[in-house]
């Protein structure tokens, strides 16, 4: 069965025309998921193509913190120095996060949650808080605030009123368990889109050289930046619209001047983390990170960068 998916308003990594492939799809975690899976036998498809859905409906119970029970959510709830024993998947997924937070010099922060609830609207517009209600943010933000313990797999919160958001890391973490349950039945050539913003593809269609994905900007789909053909590999893309705002975890201000941010990683996560960290790290901090790390890439747009010809600067990096 598939689906249409929803508007977006996020720079676009989208499927080019595959006929061949069987498509399904499934709305999760306010997006449409779709995977793409060449296989001889189209009902053996979807019975794979099902149970990765319902890995990614699990994992959205864990991870989401707009559901009432769910880990993100008893973690937001804690005071200082209280533990949780968190499910296997947060704790994986919170650990990822560590590492990149680390990797980015906190660039990409999931504790964000504070800050985004003190300096955006509920129409992700900006507003401007009082001095004090974003110094209080801001002394909730930081991965060093928590303490993650790998033998137990809990988490012990330093500071009450940490909010945890994995929205720029949740959807990839998602696509690459999905990724997972399809390799055990033994789907080796498939594609897994999480709202066309991040995308995971797994070995290539017969006769070709990757899975055919192209970057298209904000708001405008018609204009394809680059085609990409991914093969056991994933892409992921953040961005803004006129009116939206990006916060800079580090100094709770909002970008200014990137209209959009794609990272190629070798799984999904990561490449969801590094686009939304390549949307508020320096050129030069983005230039540092992938010489250190041929594996990865990025395309970034700066916003009208020339006064003259008032068009976009797009860089890349390692591509």
């Amino acid at each position: 069965m598939m689906t249409q998916p929803t508007n977006n308003r996020f720079p676009g990594c989208i499927p080019d025309s595959m006929p061949a492939a069987h498509i399904f799809s499934k709305e999760a975690m306010a997006t449409i998921f779709e995977i793409f899976i060449f296989n001889e036998d189209e009902h053996y498809a979807a019975q794979a193509a099902w149970a990765a859905f319902d890995e990614l409906d699990g994992i959205e119970q864990k991870l989401s913190r707009f559901i009432e029970n769910s880990d993100v959510s008893e973690i937001n709830n804690l005071s200082a120095g209280q533990s949780l024993q968190l499910g296997l998947d947060t704790f994986r997924c919170l650990g990822l996060a560590a590492e990149i937070y680390d990797q980015t010099n906190g660039a990409f922060d999931v504790t964000i949650g504070s800050l985004l609830d003190c300096r955006l609207a509920e129409d992700k517009t900006l507003r401007n808080p009082l001095v004090q209600e974003l110094g209080l943010a801001r002394s909730r933000t930081g991965m060093n605030l928590l303490r993650l313990d790998e033998e137990n797999h809990t988490l012990t919160l330093s500071t009450s009123g940490v909010q945890i958001d994995l929205g720029g890391i949740g959807k990839g973490y998602a696509v690459d368990r999905m990724a997972e349950i399809l390799a055990e039945w033994s789907i080796c050539t498939a594609l897994i889109c999480a709202g066309r913003s991040s995308v995971l593809a797994l070995g290539s269609p017969p006769k070709t050289e990757g899975w055919p994905v192209k970057l298209t900007k904000p708001c405008n789909t018609g204009q394809i930046l680059e085609r990409l053909f991914l093969r056991d590999e994933a892409v992921s893309g953040s961005g803004v619209q006129k009116g939206y705002h990006i916060i800079d975890p580090r100094s709770g201000s909002p970008v200014e001047n990137k209209l959009a941010a794609w990272a190629l990683a070798p799984d999904a996560a990561t490449a969801d983390a590094l686009s939304t960290a390549f949307m508020v790290m320096s050129c030069d901090q983005i230039k540092n990170y992938c010489l250190r790390r041929p594996e990865y890439q990025a395309l970034i747009i700066l916003q009208q960068e020339d006064p003259e010809t008032r068009q976009d600067s797009i860089l890349h990096f390692n591509f």
